[in-house]
């Protein structure tokens, strides 16, 4: 995304510019994510610094943030944080573990000769903690 020489965007051109419905912005003006000024007629107009904050908002949906864990990282004087954030690093050390283990399964089933890849030992070895009622918690290999 270019940076724009100009200083504020109208909730349509604001949505446009990040690809959302102009009511995402209008949600998350709601729950206080956002704060965009108002011109004289009353329309919201989105500075720098909303512009900044749709794409911290952005990046960390797509990081499996809830909104309200964001509004928490965007207020530095939220008093719990440190939790929240590191109750969010914790979650993404788990899916980062358990896209490993896909990744690792899915290369196997690539080269794997079996038939039906699910009767394959080595590839059970992969849903083994869930077969047995437990969280997967080590490497495959």
């Amino acid at each position: 995304m270019k940076s724009s020489p100009r200083e504020t965007w109208s909730v349509g051109e604001l949505a446009s510019r990040f690809a959302l419905a102009t009511h995402v912005l209008r949600h998350w003006e709601d729950v206080g994510l956002l704060r965009p000024a108002r011109d004289s007629a009353g329309r919201r107009r989105y500075g720098r610094d909303e512009l900044v904050r749709v794409a911290v908002i952005l990046r960390n949906k797509a990081a499996g943030m809830s909104l309200e864990q964001i509004a928490v990282l965007l207020d530095a004087g939220a008093p719990d944080r440190h939790r929240v954030l590191e109750a969010h690093l914790a979650d993404l050390d788990r899916r980062m573990q358990e896209m490993e283990l896909s990744r690792q399964m899915t290369e196997h089933a690539l080269r794997c000769r079996a038939h039906d890849v699910a009767n394959c030992p080595r590839f059970r070895t992969g849903i083994e903690d869930l077969l047995e009622g437990r969280r997967w918690s080590g490497d495959w290999h």
